[in-house]
C-alpha cells in the first residue's frame, strides 16, 4: 500500500470538463518549490499542460515562494516539464492535436517522497452541459431528501 499525501487538488476541472482519461506524471521542480509545496502553498486552479516539441509542459501553476528562500526563490508561475515516456507523449499529441482534447492537471500529491500531478485527458463542457449537471444534482438531492436519507 503506498502512501499518498495530496497537496491540492483541482475541483474546477471536473466542473469545466469531461474527465476520459487520467495519468500519473513525474513534475520537475527546483529545492524552494518542493518546500513550498510541503507547506500546501500551490494553486492549480488556471493551469494545463501543453505538449511542445517532444516534451510536456505545464502552465499557471502557482507555487507561492519559500519564506526562506531569499535568492534562491523560483518565478512563481514558471512553465514546469512534465515527465512521460515517449509512447505517452505521442498518444497525446494525438488526441489533443485531433479531437479536441485538452490536458488538465486535477491533482498534485506526493507519492513516497516524489511529487506527482495527476494529468487529466479532458474535453470542455458547453454551458447548457454544466446546467445539466447541476440539475441533476440538485434532482437527487431533493429526492434523497424527500426519502429522508442520510448520505
Amino acid at each position: 500500500m503506498s502512501q499518498i499525501k495530496v497537496i491540492s487538488e483541482n475541483r474546477r476541472a471536473r466542473h469545466d470538463y469531461f474527465i476520459d482519461d487520467t495519468m500519473e506524471v513525474g513534475i520537475v521542480l527546483q529545492g524552494t518549490e518542493v518546500k513550498s509545496l510541503r507547506q500546501g502553498k500551490v494553486n492549480l486552479r488556471d493551469s494545463y499542460a501543453r505538449v511542445e516539441n517532444g516534451e510536456v509542459f505545464l502552465y499557471g501553476m502557482h507555487i507561492s515562494p519559500y519564506e526562506q528562500g531569499n535568492r534562491f526563490n523560483h518565478d512563481p508561475i514558471r512553465p514546469r516539464k512534465l515527465l512521460l515516456h515517449k509512447r505517452e507523449i505521442r498518444r497525446l499529441i494525438g488526441k489533443t492535436k485531433e479531437e479536441g482534447y485538452t490536458l488538465v492537471p486535477t491533482r498534485l500529491y506526493f507519492l513516497r517522497g516524489k511529487c506527482k500531478v495527476e494529468l487529466a485527458l479532458a474535453k470542455g463542457k458547453k454551458l447548457y452541459d454544466k446546467r445539466e449537471a447541476a440539475a441533476r444534482r440538485d434532482a437527487t438531492r431533493r429526492a434523497q431528501q424527500a426519502l429522508g436519507v442520510d448520505r
